[in-house]
This record gives C-alpha cells, structure tokens and sequence, in this order.
C-alpha cells in the first residue's frame, strides 16, 4: 500500500515538473509575433484591421475646377454676398470676385448646359439689353435659355430686366464700352476705355462699370452696333483689363469678328470670339444663321451676335433655335464656348 501511493506521488510530481517546465519555456519565449496573432482572426476582422489616417485627412475638398459654365439646369442664381466686394460710385456698389471657397462668378452664374454633348454648339449673344425695357422684357421672354444676353451698363431700371433674366435661365455679360473704330463719330459713351487713357484710368473706369450690375459670368466689347474694336485690338490696353476679368473669375467674349482690327492678347482669360455678326444687314439674317449652322459644324462651335433685340432679330432667332435639335446641333451658352487660357494662347488669339 506505501509503495502504491509512493508510486503516485512520483507521477504527479513528475507532471507538475512538465507544467512548470512549460510555463516557463513560454515566458521565455513571449508574446506570439503578430503574424501569427493575425492568424487567430477571422478574415472578415482582417479586412478592417489597417487604422484609419486622421478623421481631418478623410474631410478635405479638393479645390474647384476654374472652368467656367454650370451642367445643372434650371433658373440662373441670384448674385451671392459671397460673390462680390465693395466697389466704387454709389453706395452699395459691388464688384465680382472670386469667392473664399474658390466659386468663381463665371460658374455660379451660368446657364445650365450638358458638358458631355456630342453635338456641335452654336451659340448666340445678343446685346443691348436694358436700353429699351420693353424690348428687352420680350427678348427674354421669347428667346430659349441658351442665348446669353449682354447688358448694358447705360441702361435704367435693370434690376427687374435682370432678375426676369436669371427666372427664364439666361446667362448675361456686362457690355463695357471700348473705343470704336470711327471714333468720336461713333461714340461709345461716358467711362468708356479709351486708347488715350493711363492703365490705372481705364481701370478705374472698368471697375466703375463692373459695379453698375451684378450677377453676369463676364464682359464682353459688344455695345450695341459697337464693338470698341481699336481699343480691343491694342494687347497694351487691353492686357491690365483681361487680367482684372481673370483676377476676378469672370470671362471674355470678343465681339469682333476674325479680321476686324488688331488682335488682342487673351491668353490671361477663359475667352470666345465672336464669328458672325447676325444682324448686318438687317435683312438677311436668316442667311446669317443658316452660315452659323455651317461654321458650327465645322469647326465643332461657333458664337453669333446681334447687336440689339429687336422684334425682327427675336423673332427669327426665336424660330430658328426650335429646330436646332432636330437638325444635330446643341444651343449652348457663351460659358459652354470659351476656351482656356493656355488654348487660346496657343491659337495665337
């Protein structure tokens, strides 16, 4: 009987020696590398296991894009605080500028068009809008979104003509008077920029005109019949005004047709030229657009102007913008035709 249990404490004493000898093997040894830590993980808790960066890095916006234009249709925005700055003249003048967070007025205020379309673009530009009320109310009224409107800075009473403006989804331009070709017979008006003027004077004068309205995607050169094709046509002049529209997020539309006058530099500004004048002579504009048609198929694009809205101009653009779509062509916005800065610097323009 003695040897028996003699017997059985020789074995657990020898299993406790195993126990101990283990255990301490294992502290020696420590923790398991974590490859094979990993391998005790379902693989659905693999998958997330990487930490995420900081929450800051997940938030950040990238800047936005400086191209002019808007894909999104419907109504044009009304002008935004954060849009516009102290300007001079009378109180409450404002002038565009780029907002904090990038909003470039050239965006914010276009007409809506689809980018991705196919289509050649034909636009159309039609000035003198806010000289005669009624006219223009109804040039609004008839014409389809897509044609932009030019305002001029001359004109009275605008804040209802603009606002009408932005409900029927048409973009617009500030028309700033330049010097003409046949000045002082043609008169472009008081604080036109002038050839004969200092860069700080016809800068002062442009910011002037800037603040008479607010809401527009950019400038253009075109008055009325008037196209200030000396002033536009000196890259000295016009060099300081394009880099004000560029500083200020807003675009440029030549008004001259290719081989009126000098060339000017534009290669600071989203910019377009005009490639027909519609309504020279006044009766052949069904003609004119039918050879807008033409260069737009050519070329991919092509912008009309007519110099005023009259009942005749309206009417045939009116009846002719119904059939574009039909015929394979997009109306399109001035904001839909510009072209970069470094394109058109390229073309030589």
């Amino acid at each position: 009987m003695l040897s028996g249990w003699r017997g059985l404490g020789v074995f657990w004493a020898a299993i406790l020696v195993v126990l101990s000898g283990g255990t301490l093997a294992l502290q020696a040894l420590g923790p398991p590398p974590p490859s094979i830590a990993r391998r005790a993980v379902a693989p659905r808790q693999v998958a997330i296991a990487p930490a995420p960066g900081p929450l800051v890095s997940r938030h950040v916006v990238a800047p936005p894009s400086d191209r002019p234009g808007r894909d999104t249709p419907g109504p044009i925005a009304d002008p935004d605080p954060a849009l516009l700055e102290p300007g001079p003249g009378s109180p409450g003048a404002m002038l565009p500028k780029i907002a904090e967070d990038g909003r470039r007025p050239s965006q914010v205020y276009a007409a809506g068009f689809d980018q991705t379309t196919l289509r050649p673009r034909v636009g159309i530009l039609l000035a003198g809008i806010g000289l005669d009320e009624a006219a223009s109310e109804k040039a609004i009224l008839d014409l389809p979104g897509g044609v932009t409107l030019a305002i001029s800075p001359y004109g009275t009473h605008l804040g209802p003509i603009l606002g009408a403006a932005r409900l029927a989804g048409h973009e617009y331009l500030l028309s700033v008077p330049m010097e003409p070709q046949g000045f002082p017979r043609n008169d472009p008006g008081p604080r036109a920029l002038m050839t004969n003027l200092s860069a700080i004077d016809n800068l002062d004068r442009l910011r002037w005109l800037m603040a008479r309205i607010q809401g527009y995607v950019g400038v253009t050169d075109a008055l009325g019949a008037l196209r200030g094709e000396r002033f536009a046509g000196i890259p000295r002049d016009m060099a300081p005004v394009l880099a004000e529209l560029a500083h200020r997020g807003l675009l440029y539309a030549d008004a001259r047709p290719p081989g009126e006058g000098g060339e000017a530099v534009q290669n600071q500004v989203w910019s377009v030229d005009a490639d027909l004048i519609l309504d020279e002579p006044a009766d052949d504009i069904e003609a004119k657009l039918a050879k807008l048609e033409e260069m737009a198929r050519e070329r991919g694009e092509a912008l009309g102007l007519a110099g005023a809205p009259s009942p005749v101009v309206v009417q045939h653009i009116a009846a002719w913008a119904k059939g574009l779509m039909d015929r394979g062509l997009a109306l399109a916005p001035v904001s839909a035709l510009v072209r970069p800065p470094a394109q058109v610097a390229a073309s030589g323009q």
